[in-house]
């Protein structure tokens, strides 16, 4: 891989700004979701939908620490049913839709958001210090994902946002490119510099226009700060990754009851993890072995 290529893979970058007043988060994601649309065979609608939930909750878990994680899920009353996409701050990203090849007729629906349509957007963390998930929900605003998302920051978490989440398509319907930007107010951020930057967002191409300009998300990062000089925090790979594993599968087959395992004991058992639609095999021999460990256990 050449050195030019190698410094333009997937990636996010974390900075502030020299005056403390905003955090910024460019993250470029083109690879993720070509990974996600092949290995769910993703229609048009969901490689954009899919896209930005993937996009958007990587830029979310950009303030996280270590391995905690970030799920957000958009249930709306629209064709493409459940969308779920988590997130860590090691760059790992994974998700699924419910209906992933739903489509919409471009003769009765002029947006992409009404594949989402009405419904509920829940943001939950798993964070280090807290025993339980923290849980936030919101009406879904507009479908845009994008819209959604500042909705929910600035309803339940009161955190003034600005985020940009985009995925383009060639003309044969493939990924071209993938990206976006969150910019967060800090407490004491004046007015008159949130105007500017927001402005900034709002003239700003398409993400994935600039990148296939040949810019990267450390031009972005510049660019959507300016005029304020901003400090780079962070930076690292993203990647569609998920952590199923037989063994895992196998361990939630053990704890079924005996009843249970009887009744799939006769045959082997495909499993197929939702997140990555990676499939596993579990033998009828290996059942059987796990229903007479369970019966040695109720003696």
């Amino acid at each position: 891989m050449k050195k030019e290529e190698f410094l333009k893979k997937d990636r996010i970058i974390k900075g502030i700004t020299s005056d403390g007043h905003f955090k910024v988060s460019v993250v470029k994601t083109t690879e993720v979701v070509k990974n996600a649309a092949r290995r769910h065979d993703l229609s048009l609608l969901n490689k954009v939908l899919l896209g930005r939930a993937l996009t958007g909750t990587m830029l979310l878990a950009s303030s996280l620490k270590g391995e905690e994680r970030i799920r957000l899920r958009l249930e709306g009353n629209g064709p493409t049913g459940v969308i779920l996409a988590e997130a860590n701050s090691v760059g790992e990203i994974r998700g699924f839709v419910q209906n992933p090849h739903a489509e919409l007729d471009p003769a009765v629906h002029n947006s992409v958001a009404e594949g989402i349509g009405l419904g509920v957007l829940t943001v939950s963390k798993s964070l280090y210090n807290e025993a339980d998930q923290i849980n936030g929900s919101v009406e879904i605003a507009k479908g845009t994902i994008s819209e959604d998302i500042a909705y929910y920051l600035a309803q339940s978490e009161q955190i003034h946002s600005a985020i940009h989440l985009d995925v383009s398509l060639d003309d044969a319907g493939e990924i071209k490119s993938a990206g976006g930007v969150l910019i967060q107010a800090l407490p004491d951020a004046p007015e008159e510099k949130i105007t500017v930057i927001q402005n900034n967002l709002k003239n700003m191409p398409p993400v994935s226009e600039l990148f296939e300009k040949g810019e990267y998300i450390d031009d972005i990062l510049k660019e959507v700060t300016s005029p304020y000089t901003v400090k780079e925090l962070a930076r690292g790979p993203v990647h569609f990754f998920c952590r199923c594993t037989r063994d895992r599968f196998i361990s939630a087959i053990e704890m079924l009851g005996q009843e249970d395992l009887e009744e799939i004991s006769d045959k082997g058992q495909e499993l197929v993890c939702h997140y990555c639609n990676e499939r596993y095999f579990i033998t009828k021999d290996e059942i059987g072995q796990i229903l007479a460990d369970k019966k040695i256990q109720m003696n």
